[in-house]
């Protein structure tokens, strides 16, 4: 783990790696405890569990919270946004500047109300579907083509109560149901890593 170290001390160690093999996985959600475990931040939550079965850590740096790994000679950064949600974008065209990672090997993952509990879709390009968080990386990037990670969350609030229902908690059922989850979101990023895109839409959409 000293390479990792040495790179918190010096943010441009990783500079030289060939930049397709660089990729950047951001996980969306908002900062501070009362949000932690909201419907919302199953974003931090997933890239939380990939640092935790890869055995890294999450770092403080510019914009958010990074944690860097390497998979099969690739070079993985971790991202979690300090940003809040509506402003992650500025926070993803930083990264993927700074360390000159191709749009193609940018992973976004977010939550999604147009999908039941717990189903997972991966797309190559789209909307921001009406959420605040990828409206504005589109809007900082310029473009819609970029990769995405939608977990459903399911639209299960009476009318008027979408805003109370995105930033509560799972209720008990979804909890038990969320680890088994999480594994195959896991597989979800390596397979991204390292089979590809097409790959993983393929066999991950629907799951």
């Amino acid at each position: 783990m000293n390479w990792l170290k040495n790179f918190f001390r010096t943010p441009s160690k990783l500079e030289n790696t060939d930049p397709m093999k660089k990729f950047l996985i951001v996980g969306l959600g908002n900062i501070g405890a009362e949000y932690s475990n909201t419907r919302h931040n199953i974003g931090f939550k997933i890239v939380d569990f990939f640092a935790k079965k890869e055995g890294i850590p999450f770092q403080t740096a510019k914009l958010g919270d990074l944690a860097v790994c390497k998979i099969k000679g690739r070079s993985v950064f971790l991202l979690k946004p300090n940003t809040y949600m509506n402003l992650s974008g500025k926070a993803v065209k930083y990264w993927l500047e700074k360390e000159n990672i191709p749009k193609e090997n940018l992973l976004i993952i977010t939550d999604d109300l147009n999908l039941s509990f717990g189903t997972l879709r991966i797309k190559a390009k789209g909307s921001d579907g009406g959420h605040n968080g990828l409206k504005n990386i589109q809007l900082l990037l310029n473009t819609t083509e970029y990769a995405r990670f939608r977990f459903g969350i399911s639209d299960q609030f009476k009318k008027g109560q979408q805003v109370d229902y995105v930033l509560g908690e799972w209720d008990e059922e979804e909890k038990t149901k969320l680890p088994e989850r999480y594994e195959i979101s896991a597989a979800v990023i390596h397979s991204f890593i390292l089979a590809g895109l097409p790959n993983t839409m393929n066999d991950f959409n629907g799951k």
